[in-house]
């Protein structure tokens, strides 16, 4: 493979053949360097870590069902240093191209799989979304992609960063090719009921940059006619930026046990963001976490009530604008990535599924609308997406 994107691992030769007689038999889909190939050291985006484990035992589970099922995995793809990012910058390996807009970044940590995806170098790319890790990425770089109901994928043999939010995911370039992959991953052939109910998240919208906000409010005018309920809803009783809050004090806490013997012990060479993001993290205490976890519980019930009448479906921007320019000042991604934390929050406090599609575009830039459901829901935003890509008024 040509690799001119430097999507792909190229310490890793990964390479798995797919069953030639399995239902995905003539796919090729490529693994974010945090699931396991047996044979094969898991790299996590980072040399200190390559370099202190073994090589795997066996495939991750996810791998193993694709390449059951038939499709080729074509290698292993970069990712942000042990997940730890959201602008798929890496500072050992590089930056993944973003095909769909050069200058600027690919969104992570699932980087290098969302820019082989959305440069045809593979039909479709697993990834992990932790706090937005799929969503963002697609929504940079104009792709379909699902954070899944928390738990329905199973995660042995991956990288844990945080345990009660991690989640595996896929990119696609196509709705029909993206749902393709459910079956073998959420181990369901059902299409789930039909939304009849659409919820606008008032307060999401107004995160996002105005020209996002306008673009995408045209795009959800164009699918209405698809449900029988439309309504607009402000999520929080107090702001998406506390319930994002509340998110950061626990993943923080989990990413911190999830790896604090292996930084004491190695000490490696992070890059300045992620190793700030571990000496924050450190620095969490019992009382935060309480107070965090108090408050994702209120979370937790306040969209249980926005999904009491079912079948819902609320809408709301992936991202609070599109992908920024590559080296951008550290000061302004802080400011970006709170506000693109405020939005993938609150899938990511509730476990809820969340599947960005690429409804538009602002100035050249995708930008991604996404679709969340209730728990469970998965295989109904999978349905939706496919009948909004049919749809003749909707423009891709």
């Amino acid at each position: 493979m040509n690799d001119s994107l430097n999507a792909f691992c190229r310490d890793s030769d990964a390479y798995l053949e797919g069953a030639p007689d399995g239902p995905l038999a003539g796919l090729t889909f490529a693994a974010k360097d945090i699931f396991d190939v047996a044979g094969h050291i898991t790299g996590c985006g980072n040399p200190h870590w390559k370099a202190t484990h073994p090589p795997a035992e066996r495939n991750a589970w996810v791998v193993q069902q694709l390449v059951d099922a038939g499709a080729a995995m074509a290698g292993k793809t970069i990712t942000d240093e042990l997940t730890r990012g959201i602008f798929g910058e890496n500072a050992h390996y590089g930056t993944p191209v973003n095909p769909r807009a050069p200058q600027r970044v690919p969104g992570g940590s699932s980087s290098g799989s969302a820019s082989a995806v959305a440069g045809g170098l593979v039909d479709f790319a697993l990834g992990s979304d932790t706090g937005g890790s799929v969503r963002v990425p697609a929504s940079f770089c104009g792709l379909y992609g699902l954070r899944p109901t928390h738990g329905r994928i199973r995660r042995d043999g991956m990288l844990l960063q945080a345990p009660t939010y991690d989640t595996i995911g896929w990119f696609a370039r196509d709705a029909a090719t993206f749902a393709r992959i459910a079956p073998h991953l959420l181990d369901s052939d059902s299409t789930g009921q039909r939304p009849t109910n659409l919820i606008i998240a008032a307060d999401a919208f107004e995160l996002a940059e105005p020209a996002v906000s306008s673009a995408l409010l045209d795009a959800v005018a164009s699918i209405k006619p698809l449900f029988d309920t439309v309504a607009t809803l402000r999520l929080s009783p107090t702001s998406l930026e506390e319930w994002a809050g509340h998110q950061q004090i626990l993943q923080s806490r989990e990413a911190w046990e999830s790896v604090c013997d292996w930084l004491d012990e190695v000490n490696p060479a992070l890059s300045f963001e992620v190793s700030d993001r571990y000496v924050t993290a450190r620095a969490v205490t019992d009382a935060q976490v309480a107070t965090a976890q108090a408050g994702r519980d209120a979370i937790i019930a306040r969209l249980n009530d926005v999904f009491a009448t079912a079948p819902t479906v609320v809408c709301l921007p992936t991202t609070a604008g599109p992908a920024p320019p590559l080296a951008q000042a550290l000061s302004a991604r802080r400011r970006l990535r709170r506000r693109n934390s405020a939005l993938t929050s609150i899938a990511g406090n509730t476990g809820r599924p969340q599947l960005s599609i690429p409804l538009t575009e602002i100035d050249g830039l995708p930008a991604g609308l996404s679709l969340m459901g209730n728990r469970g829901a998965d295989e109904m935003l999978l349905a939706l997406a496919q009948e909004i890509a049919a749809a003749p008024t909707t423009a891709q």
